[in-house]
């Protein structure tokens, strides 16, 4: 009897050996050979998309990455990406639940990172009618000119005191009262004030803890350790911003109930009230508004203000292509009109030709947002990507791709002037700045015109000298996003 078990039991094991080798096997991605527990996270340094860029070289546009237990995914060439960005947007358009984005539910909140449900799509269509269609842009032109005439009279009295600009914080401060005034009627702060240095740290701890490295999330049995702090930073630089937003909610709240009569003001939040207090959105809390809110306060001004730093910073150290566009913006605008009209873009292709080329040289997401399989798909090629598995779209390396972009190392903005791409629409998926598919940034167009006209004040109003002329310009700081090692600070003359 007992020989008949043994004999039974290696039977069965050579059936199911026989079963399970005959199971057509699931090609993965190729990628470098993981090592056990940590994966491939040796060969990755903190410029992660440099590193990825490096590898996808040897194994091809589409990469398989270990990073600890999360198993990830990496696309470096536009076919891939619109294979997963358009034709399988619906499974790709996941998140990542990070620990850090955990903080005051952020992650089941925020319309960044909510999973793609009815209420994302609601608060996106919201976004895309009341904030940024062309309608809605058209109707604050206005209030754009008045924030860039205020950069201007600030730039103004550091020409004249000959105190140089730190030309990030400007940008920074003109878009974030640009932002505080078209959604709650207030200017949040001042040029060189300490409530703009505030707001900076507050705006740049929550793009970090946002893209920060945390080991807790490549191996979840650290997470409650929170050994590197990511969690403790998220919870003081979220929760400053969520109770600042609160405050101009509470605030808002009392002065209607106060005073029922009053004419109702004409910002964003004064909307997003009327939607939510509407007897047919029983779904949309006030939670919703506030972080929805965040999310607008916080995107906008950090990236504006980077990308503005970096179009500064190359027509500085190229200064044939700064007279360009100085001559360009005299050509169409004059002498006498000190801020530019945005009806006047379309006449200034240089200009147009230089932001795109430093967003596709300095993409302010290097690996845009990653993205999150929903369910198993297999792709073009036969390559299956598991659920679960974590996506990066390499923007940086498909801008700097050889056989895409002649010269893809040098600054040459000229590239543009023979190229129809949009830079906003995502449909050119060698040039995808701001995502592409279900997951773009909603808030793109007011994103180009402010890069654009802030470009322009800056550039047809004064003539600039660096403060360091032999400093590496070009340095940038490790991790994300992709910003300047040091702030651009150069004296503005008249």
């Amino acid at each position: 009897m007992e020989s008949f078990v043994y004999v039974a039991g290696a039977v069965l094991l050579i059936l199911m050996s026989f079963i399970l080798s005959s199971r057509p096997r699931r090609k993965l991605p190729p990628g470098p050979y993981p090592l056990p527990i940590i994966g491939n996270m040796l060969q990755l340094d903190r410029k992660i998309h440099y590193s990825f860029t490096k590898l996808s070289k040897q194994y091809g546009p589409l990469m398989s990455i270990h990073l600890g237990s999360l198993y990830s995914v990496v696309v470096s060439s536009p076919e891939m990406a619109k294979e997963i960005l358009q034709k399988h947007g619906q499974v790709f358009s996941g998140r990542i639940m990070l620990q850090a984005l955990q903080v005051c539910d952020h992650d089941k909140l925020s319309i960044g990172f909510m999973p793609a449900s009815n209420i994302w799509r609601e608060l996106r269509k919201i976004c895309k009618e009341h904030l940024f269609s062309h309608k809605s842009l058209e109707a604050s032109n206005g209030l754009r000119q008045w924030k860039l005439q205020q950069l201007l009279d600030y730039v103004q009295r550091c020409c004249d005191s000959g105190r140089a600009v730190n030309i990030r914080e400007a940008a920074f401060t003109t878009t974030l009262n640009l932002m505080s005034t078209t959604l709650f009627s207030i200017e949040a702060t001042e040029f060189d004030s300490e409530v703009t240095r505030e707001f900076k740290e507050i705006m740049e701890g929550v793009s970090n803890i946002a893209l920060a490295s945390n080991l807790g999330d490549f191996f979840p049995i650290l997470k409650p350790f929170d050994l590197q702090g990511i969690k403790r930073k998220a919870e003081g630089c979220l929760g400053k911003l969520r109770d600042k937003v609160e405050g101009y909610l509470n605030q808002r709240l009392e002065w209607r109930k106060a005073n029922p009569d009053a004419p109702k003001k004409t910002d964003f939040l004064e909307t997003l009230v009327d939607i939510m207090e509407a007897t047919d959105s029983g779904h949309f809390t006030t939670d919703h508004l506030i972080h929805l809110l965040m999310d607008l306060f916080a995107g906008a001004a950090d990236s504006t203000s980077i990308t503005t730093e970096w179009i500064m910073t190359e027509l500085m150290i190229n200064p044939e292509k700064l007279a360009k566009v100085k001559e360009e913006l005299k050509s169409v605008v004059g002498d006498k009109k000190k801020v530019v009209e945005e009806s006047q873009m379309a006449r200034l292709p240089y200009l147009q030709a230089v932001v795109k080329e430093v967003l596709r040289y300095h993409p302010p997401g290097p690996l845009l947002l990653p993205r999150k399989a929903e369910s198993d798909q297999q792709l073009n090629g036969g390559y299956f990507i598991p659920k679960g598995t974590q996506i990066f779209i390499n923007a940086w390396a498909i801008g700097r791709d050889p056989t895409i972009w002649k010269n893809p190392d040098s600054f040459e903005p000229e590239r543009f002037l023979d190229k129809n791409i949009d830079l906003i629409g995502g449909q050119d998926y060698e040039f995808i700045p701001f995502g592409s598919g279900r997951r773009i940034c909603p808030g793109a167009p007011l994103a180009n015109r402010m890069l654009h006209m802030t470009t322009a004040t800056l550039i047809h109003n004064f003539d600039w000298k660096l403060e360091d002329a032999a400093a590496d310009h070009r340095a940038e700081q490790n991790g994300m996003p992709h910003c300047r090692a040091a702030p651009l600070t150069i004296l503005p003359i008249n």
